[in-house]
């Protein structure tokens, strides 16, 4: 938002102010500044310039020569303008000065010498009118500098809008003139206003059928408009912040839209007799201003001319109803609607106005009868001759309850530290627009309108209040003493910070950060698209925008996609959560999810799903001392593996997944890659009862290693296996590891090393083989057999 400090000066005294230290303050107390700007500095020798003569260049079809009376003197001047002719009076640049920081010099052009330039507006800076010269007043004295005549010096500087979202007071000049008022120390002026002067009965029909969402309606009809064009001041204004001059009735309303924070919008009052506020029961296509058809649909917030649709309420006004040049009567609109309705709408539109950005910070509904005097005031002072037709409708049908709040002195001490008088904290607070009842060090606030929608509401608010305008620079630095406390660890986060060091130092994967929904173009990339579940709120009804993710590989596949090409092999992770419906309470179901994905282009599947099988082993192992179970399970995403998915249990108990990536989502990520996912629920991984731990003395013996190489048939699993050597009837077995597998399409190998210890002595081998022999015997009767 960009604050003209002219404009500022209309309601406070800055004399003898320095400028640039006030904005600085005002950073420091308000809101963050990002830039200031000098208006008007590359402007200079600029003048009041009659022409008296105006000839055809005779080298050119469009070139004139002109003479310009600059007042001391008389120049001759090649100019291009259309509308450059005699008797008009324009901005002249003479030689030596200076605009848009080019300097004026004699130049030859089309062999004829000119000495000065004929400006436009857009040629000074003060508007992007570029259609032809200046045309003044011809009761202007030649040789008058410009500047003595428009407000072109200016200090503009911009205010960044997420500095202003909690306080919509500040989004017109009036409100930031307060805070410089409560700075400096500096009374507010009061706001010129005019009383409607119309002493009839007649009014403008105004109905509210959504009470709702649209709190108040001020309208007025005024009659017997003959200027459309607006003061040069109000135009310089506007363009200074960021705005445009289009007509008087439009300048106006944008004008007090900059000046106090409130939209407003000037209706044809030709095309309007009735004005009803509702929403529509069907959707249909509405033009707007700018020319475009917009799809409203029930839930947007019209205004009508009795049925007849004319404006998008708080976002944009209807082409057919629209202000044109030759208007003669307008129905004016102030109003106050709901802030969650206007910015659903406009996002939803895909079109976000100066107005409904306001709307959408929560406005004061007492400001709407403000801005309409101040409407009437201004249109009055540009053109004296319009009618009053009617009275002033004003359907206010929701005002916010008054917030008082009881305060102390002894409470700000506490709070700051430092001590502020009962005097400073009743001055600045009534400098700020609060009411004050005194009573000592105690004080009972009366919070205003404008900063009660969603502000100020509470003691702490107050403090802010009274620190800020004294000045956080102001406090005295002080070592605070407290006693310093460990944190207390819960079982969760303990958990969370053991699997990522785990992750991360062990197996060296890198921890990733991603938003809870999914991104449909980003998943296109990988031939997917998103699953239908729960949406963010206000997310765009058409698209497949906002949808929450149903498992965290909708956010890490599209990571390992986009940093494929800077490494060969990486592995990342993240503990996010994922939503998996609603529950019965309408919340959203969310669990807690560790998503692993770990991909290569140097290993083989297999080897990548056996370090998947490794990183599930060591986080249960450590964290719960418990071996896990992988059963070959059904898809439940268009990503996984039909073949190569598994579930993970611990005590019969599943947390988890472990799977290779479908061959059609694989090679869009990359040729000749692999991948491997691994989800666990983190919820349900923290609910496992964690295993006794054994200790024993290693003995002083070595063990005795033995190799079987062991031929399995389809459909005998390793756990079934396992049940061959339970350590009960082997007491002597001190671990079991694969040492080799070898899968081809006829045969299934794999090569088991068992190591058998006593604590008193070695083990000789008559005895170890006895209970390799038991073994064979109990792997026979699966059907396993030794290969030979």
């Amino acid at each position: 938002m960009f604050v003209s400090m002219n404009w500022i000066k209309d309601f406070v005294d800055l004399d003898g102010c320095d400028i640039e230290q006030l904005i600085h303050r005002f950073t420091l107390s308000t809101a963050e500044v990002e830039g200031i700007e000098y208006k008007g500095k590359d402007v200079q020798s600029v003048v009041v310039g009659e022409i008296t003569s105006c000839e055809n260049h005779p080298d050119s079809d469009h070139l004139h020569v002109l003479k310009v009376d600059a007042g001391s003197e008389v120049f001759d001047v090649v100019c291009g303008a259309p509308n450059a002719r005699v008797g008009i009076k324009t901005a002249f640049a003479k030689t030596g000065g200076s605009v848009c920081g080019m300097e004026i010099k004699p130049a030859k052009l089309r062999g004829v010498m000119s000495y000065g330039m004929c400006c436009s507006a857009k040629e000074l800076g003060i508007s992007d009118d570029h259609s032809g010269i200046m045309e003044l007043d011809a009761s202007l004295k030649n040789g008058t500098d410009i500047k003595d005549i428009f407000p072109i010096d200016d200090v503009i500087f911009e205010v960044d809008n997420k500095s202003l979202t909690n306080r919509p007071d500040l989004w017109g000049h009036y409100g930031i003139a307060r805070e410089f008022a409560a700075l400096t120390g500096n009374p507010l002026k009061e706001l010129q206003v005019m009383e409607n002067p119309y002493t009839g009965d007649a009014k403008v029909d105004v109905t509210i059928a959504k009470s709702d969402l649209c709190f108040r309606y001020t309208s007025v009809r005024i009659e017997n408009i003959t200027k459309h064009v607006s003061p040069m001041e109000m135009q310089i204004r506007l363009y200074y912040c960021g705005s445009r001059a289009i007509n008087l009735l439009a300048d106006i309303t944008n004008y007090i839209m900059l000046e106090l924070g409130q939209p407003m919008h000037a209706f044809d009052g030709k095309k309007i007799s009735r004005i009803v506020i509702d929403t529509p029961d069907k959707p249909f296509t509405f033009t707007t201003l700018d020319g475009n058809e917009r799809e409203i649909t029930t839930d947007t917030l019209m205004i009508y001319d009795d049925k007849e649709p004319v404006a998008i309420a708080g976002i944009m006004g209807g082409l057919d109803s629209e202000i044109v040049d030759d208007t003669d009567t307008l129905v004016l609109e102030s109003a106050n609607f709901d802030g969650v309705c206007v910015r659903k709408s406009a996002s939803r539109m895909a079109l976000r106005t100066d107005a409904s950005a306001r709307y959408e910070k929560t406005l004061d509904p007492e400001m709407t009868m403000t801005a309409a005097k101040r409407f009437m005031k201004l249109l009055h002072d540009s053109d004296d001759g319009i009618r009053f037709v009617t009275g002033i409708t004003d359907v206010y049908v929701k005002k916010y309850p008054e917030i008082t709040v009881p305060f102390t002195k002894k409470f700000l001490d506490r709070y700051t530290g430092i001590d502020i008088s009962s005097d400073r904290i009743e001055e600045t607070l009534i400098s700020l627009g609060f009411g004050i009842e005194r009573s000592g060090d105690e004080f009972t606030i009366k919070v205003p309108s404008f900063r009660a929608t969603k502000d100020v509401s509470m003691q702490a608010d107050i403090v802010e209040e009274i620190t800020r305008i004294y000045g956080y620079d102001n406090f005295e630095i002080k070592t605070t003493y407290e006693p310093l406390l460990p944190a207390r660890r819960t079982l969760l986060k303990t958990n969370e910070n053991s699997i990522k060091d785990c992750l991360v130092k062990r197996y060296a994967l890198h921890e990733v950060h991603s938003r809870i929904w999914c991104d449909p173009d980003d998943l296109k990339n990988l031939g997917l698209s998103p699953e239908n579940n729960v949406k963010l709120l206000g997310a765009s009804e058409e698209k497949e925008t906002g949808i929450l993710r149903t498992s965290m590989m909708q956010c890490l596949l599209p990571f390992v996609y986009e940093n494929r090409s800077f490494s060969d092999s990486f592995g990342i992770f993240e503990i996010g959560r994922c939503v998996y419906g609603e529950k019965s309470d309408g919340t959203a179901d969310e669990r807690r999810m560790l998503g692993i994905v770990l991909y290569s282009k140097e290993k083989s599947e297999k080897s990548l799903y056996m370090l998947g099988v490794d990183i599930v082993n060591t986080i249960v192992s450590e964290l719960k001392h418990k071996s896990v179970r992988y059963t070959k399970c059904e898809t439940d995403h268009d990503w996984q593996h039909p073949k190569n998915t598994a579930s993970l249990s611990v005590d019969g108990k599943d947390f988890g997944v472990l799977n290779t990536l479908h061959p059609s989502t694989l090679k869009k990520i990359a040729k000749n890659c692999v991948a491997v996912c691994i989800e666990i629920d983190m919820d349900v991984f923290d609910e496992i009862a964690s295993g006794e731990l054994g200790f024993a003395e290693p003995s002083r013996f070595p063990a005795v290693d033995y190799d079987l190489s062991l031929v399995v048939p389809d459909g005998v699993r390793f756990e079934e296996m396992a049940d061959c050597w339970q350590k009960d009837d082997n007491p002597e077995l001190s671990g079991v590891s694969v040492i080799d597998i070898y899968d081809s399409a006829s045969t299934k190998s794999i090569t088991i090393r068992f190591s058998f210890v006593l604590d008193d002595r070695t083990l000789t081998g008559e005895e170890v083989q006895k209970r390799i022999d038991v073994i064979i015997e109990k792997l026979g009767k699966l059907g396993v057999a030794l290969r030979v």
